[in-house]
């Protein structure tokens, strides 16, 4: 969508970047069109990572404090993971190394646990899948393309881990950790590269999938549970 395109006409409540003019819906913003039951926003193709409360983020470590972790979140703020969060409610600074958990320079999948612009996000490790990324590529896109990665039930992360047997770890900040063989890690972060400069295309499934030599055919259809993205 560029801003005037109409996205829908109709019964229909506009969300995010959408205006109502009479009975159509209209963008304000270069971005995608997402259509959820009577709901309809516009994701944006540019700007910057604003936390979210239950973001999950891949975050780099860039300070150990007395009392926890700071971590670069590929944002204007800076995510804190407290100490408490890690070794529990008998934390104390004097009695456990918090280096013996994360280091400076280690990076982390974390979720967003709090955030309301009045100090800086908290993270945390706990769930599963969370904690420490030993190892792998990093690889930076606009955040506001996650979604267009990730796909639609997930079937463009899925396929681009299948296809290229890597592990893929994703973060809605827009950094993305690849880890597999040499040749795999290759692939997928093309894959990655090719979303990040194409992701406004209607065919982009089909030029993912010809580049990982999967089948070609159509994405999962969205069902009144998911998102249609335009």
């Amino acid at each position: 969508m560029i801003p005037g395109d109409v996205i829908v006409t109709g019964d229909y409540r506009p969300g995010m970047y959408v205006q109502r003019r009479g009975s159509d819906m209209v963008a304000l913003r270069v971005g995608l069109a997402e259509i959820v039951r009577n709901d309809v926003k516009v994701i944006p193709l540019s700007g910057a990572y604003i936390p979210r409360a239950e973001d999950m983020v891949v975050g780099k470590v860039v300070n150990v404090t007395g009392y926890g972790w700071e971590a670069d979140i590929n944002s204007c703020f800076v995510g804190y993971l407290p100490g408490q969060f890690v070794f529990g409610r008998d934390f104390s600074p004097s009695t456990h190394d918090l280096t013996t958990r994360f280091t400076v320079g280690d990076l982390m999948l974390a979720k967003i646990e709090a955030f309301d612009r009045t100090r800086d996000p908290q993270l945390s490790i706990r769930g599963p899948g969370l904690g420490k990324i030993p190892q792998g590529e990093i690889v930076k896109m606009t955040p506001m393309k996650i979604p267009r990665l990730i796909g639609r039930k997930g079937y463009m992360i899925n396929m681009i881990a299948e296809f290229s047997a890597c592990e893929i770890k994703v973060g809605q900040n827009g950094v993305v950790v690849v880890d597999g063989p040499a040749e795999g890690v290759r692939k997928a972060v093309q894959a990655i590269e090719l979303i990040e400069q194409e992701a406004h295309t209607a065919d982009l499934t089909t030029k993912v999938q010809q580049l990982l030599g999967a089948p070609v055919g159509p994405a999962p259809a969205a069902g009144p549970e998911n998102s249609g993205e335009q």
